[in-house]
């Protein structure tokens, strides 16, 4: 009979703590948890381990899909100018931003991508960014005096919506909703419940916004936007702000966040176009993630809080390898 070492082409070694990076099939001994332990293929989805940001930062924007993606922005501190380009396995540095900030409006793919709002205010609060794949420009202010942890939804620079966030006149929290058509951006109509750090998806005429702060107070509350107006669908399991959401209006992914008492989450939540159901969590939690990734089976989560800034990339999806534990009676 063929030894476990002549199927897999390992041995059972005993570690101290699971090894960091294990192939498929491998058996291992875990001595401070005294358990035998394996690797596996995952059916659903889970979070596996990418390649760290160059920066470690927070409140940082992102844009793009889980094997091309752009991250930009941020506070580490300073607040950053910052861009790194993903590409399913390292980030790379390329041009900055024109105006260092956090806590920005952002949509679009790895070379089409806009930037809107965002702190320090009132220099950083309404000023727009389009990326062309190679230099960002600056465009076309928004049309409210203060906009910072907004959210964002669009397919690329010339087609994006910008709603909720923070404001300082005369409440500190908005419904705002505004529409850019490549050029200049206009007010629509407005989300249900004012809020500010919450997530988005989806495109111009078919968006999802999700969770947020009503400064206090983290919500679950999801709107649905048809191109015209929004509609409150069903809520997110748990309320939380300051997190990650990614996908479309009908399958999206809502991830980590700030949920008191905790001060980062390690949740995961997501959307079938009805409701939410819960996932796999994060390996590491954290609020003010940057985010992107084009549906709920292939997603993309980078930096953000632990409460320190971090530069940890995680990417969802089936098929990841995930460790399993062997119970014994």
């Amino acid at each position: 009979m063929a030894t476990y070492k002549q199927i897999q082409g390992t041995a059972v070694q005993n570690y101290t703590n699971d090894p960091a990076n294990p192939v498929k099939g491998q058996l291992w001994y875990n001595d401070t948890a005294n358990s035998f332990k394996y690797s596996s293929i995952s059916t659903t989805g889970s979070w596996s381990t990418g390649g760290d940001l160059n920066t470690a930062r927070d409140d940082l924007g992102g844009a793009g899909i889980q094997t091309a993606a752009l991250g930009f922005g941020g506070f580490s501190p300073p607040y950053q100018a910052l861009t790194e380009s993903y590409d399913g396995t390292s980030w790379t540095e390329v041009n900055d931003l024109n105006t260092a900030r956090r806590t920005g409006g952002s949509n679009g793919t790895q070379t089409s991508a806009l930037y809107y709002g965002g702190q320090p205010t009132p220099t950083g609060s309404i000023i727009t960014e389009s990326w062309n794949g190679t230099s960002w420009t600056e465009v076309n202010d928004l049309n409210r005096n203060l906009a910072y942890y907004l959210a964002g939804a669009g397919a690329d620079n010339t087609s994006a919506l910008a709603f909720g966030g923070g404001t300082d006149n005369p409440v500190p929290v908005t419904s705002e909703t505004e529409l850019w058509n490549g050029t200049s951006w206009t007010e629509v109509n407005d989300l249900n419940t004012a809020r500010a750090e919450l997530a988005g998806a989806g495109i111009q005429t078919a968006a999802l916004a999700f969770g947020g702060d009503l400064l206090p107070g983290s919500q679950a509350v999801t709107e649905s936007w048809n191109g015209t107006s929004w509609t409150e669908v069903n809520d997110l399991n748990l309320g939380r702000d300051r997190l990650g959401g990614a996908g479309t209006q009908t399958s999206a992914l809502a991830f980590g966040g700030f949920n008191a008492p905790d001060f980062q989450t390690f949740y995961t939540e997501s959307w079938n176009g009805t409701s939410w159901s819960t996932g796999n969590n994060l390996n590491t939690g954290r609020g003010e993630v940057g985010s992107a990734g084009s549906s709920n089976t292939s997603s993309l989560a980078f930096g953000g809080a632990t409460p320190s800034q971090t530069a940890a990339t995680e990417e969802w999806g089936a098929g990841a390898i995930i460790t399993k534990t062997i119970t014994t009676s």
